[in-house]
Parts: structure tokens; C-alpha cells; sequence
């Protein structure tokens, strides 16, 4: 900042742990836990959603093709099966993460989750009409910088990190390399523990199959360009 397996076992097999459930919760208490996690799941009121139809087209595709349910798909992914099912019809914005977590689940590049599937050919990607992600507390936002014509091995993304903004990303498919330049500012990566303080000019090259923080220590917004790479032999 992936293929799908139709079992039983489909979350451990893409990396994400199983969800536990309290057996001793109180009735209601899972609808309750469900809410307050779909709240944290979407993106700000004033978060651009240009992308928002075409995220809940691709997820009902890719879902629907894979025969999973929303419940399924809910705990392979970590994402409330109410935050999914608002999503496929196109009524909320979801989160950067949320978007990974999804994607991640399917076993589909980020890409796949966010393309037009448009025709070919050169295209002009305008900055004022530019289509972007956010994160929860609208801190931290991905414009991506290709067409979205079709899922992708190479992806190329512009991010901005507002002043002492935190965003913290889970593990992507195992072969995942992440290559990423500070254009503006400062930031602070950290990669599974080890820390990375990365000042204007300064480039980083990491496995982000492993937990990953973005942090920017000023008081200045920074910006930040990335080369997502995804092994052609990840599962």
C-alpha cells in the first residue's frame, strides 16, 4: 500500500483471524458491537464518494461470484456484515482500511474493489476531478494514479497525512512490497516494530504483508507517493 478458496476455512487461509464470539454476551450485545463497528467503518460526512457505487458494484460481483455471504464475507474480513451490505448498495462511503480488509478477504488486489473495468487506451487523469479514499477520521486520504480499467499487479497511489494524523494498516497478501517517497513534510512508517523516520526526498522499500503505521510527527500536512506491488505467486 490474491485468490479466493470456497471452504470452510477461507479466513485463515487469506490471513485473517477468525472472530470470536462471547457465548456469555448478553442478548443484544452483538447487534451492539455490529453497530458501533459499521459506525467506525465509515468514512467522514464530507469524504468524497465518487467511488462509493463503484466499491458496492465490484463487492456484489466479486462476492456473488465467489458464493459468499455477507456473513461470510464478514468474518473473513473483519468488517460488520451490516457495513457490507450498506456498501454493495451503495450507501456508504467506506474507510481506506475497510476497502484493504475487503479486498484482502476476497483474495483481489485493491484495484479490483475500486475499477470501472472502462476500455483501454490513453487516459487523462484530470487532479480536480480526482476520485479518493479516506480514513476514518479524514486524516489521512489515497488518491489513486491509474485508470480504473481493470485489477492490477502495480499500483500507484498519492497520499496525503494531515498534521500528527495516524493511520494504520493491517498486513497485505504475503509478497506484498509497498515502495514509497516522501514528496512533503515528514513521516514517521513503522514496519512490524521498527521504526522509520523518512523527511522530504526520502524513499522507503518494505514487505507489507506485516502490520505497517503511517504517522506524521509535524504540525505541517505531509505527502507521500506509493508503488504497491502484489506477488504474481501470492495465494
Amino acid at each position: 500500500m490474491r485468490s479466493v478458496r470456497q471452504n470452510s476455512d477461507l479466513p485463515a487461509a487469506n490471513g485473517a483471524p477468525p472472530i470470536a464470539v462471547n457465548a456469555q454476551a448478553g442478548p443484544g450485545a452483538q447487534e451492539l458491537d455490529e453497530d458501533e463497528a459499521w459506525t467506525y467503518e465509515v468514512a467522514p460526512p464530507d469524504a468524497p464518494s465518487e467511488l462509493t457505487a463503484v466499491v458496492g458494484e465490484n463487492l456484489r460481483r466479486l462476492r456473488t461470484r465467489r458464493g459468499l455471504s455477507l456473513e461470510r464475507l464478514s468474518k473473513a474480513s473483519g468488517v460488520s456484515r451490516a457495513m457490507l451490505g450498506q456498501i454493495e448498495l451503495g450507501r456508504s462511503a467506506p474507510t481506506i482500511n475497510v476497502v484493504w480488509k475487503i479486498a484482502r478477504a476476497l483474495g483481489v488486489p485493491f484495484s479490483a474493489l475500486i475499477s470501472n473495468r472502462s476500455a483501454g487506451g490513453p487516459m487523462l487523469l484530470r487532479g480536480d476531478r480526482a476520485k479518493r479514499l479516506t480514513s476514518h477520521d479524514g486524516k489521512f486520504t489515497s488518491r489513486a494514479l491509474f485508470p480504473f480499467d481493470s485489477p492490477r499487479t502495480v499500483e500507484f497511489y498519492e497520499l496525503h497525512l494531515a498534521p500528527l494524523g495516524i493511520e494504520n494498516a493491517d498486513p497485505h497478501p504475503p509478497g506484498t512490497t509497498e515502495n514509497i517517497v516522501v514528496s512533503q513534510g515528514t513521516v514517521e512508517i513503522s514496519v512490524d516494530g521498527q521504526r522509520f523516520l523518512l523527511a522530504t526526498g526520502d524513499a522507503l522499500v518494505f514487505q507489507a504483508d506485516v502490520p505497517h503505521v503511517y504517522r506524521n510527527p509535524a504540525n505541517v500536512d505531509s505527502l507521500m507517493y506509493l508503488v504497491m506491488t502484489y506477488s504474481l505467486s501470492a495465494p
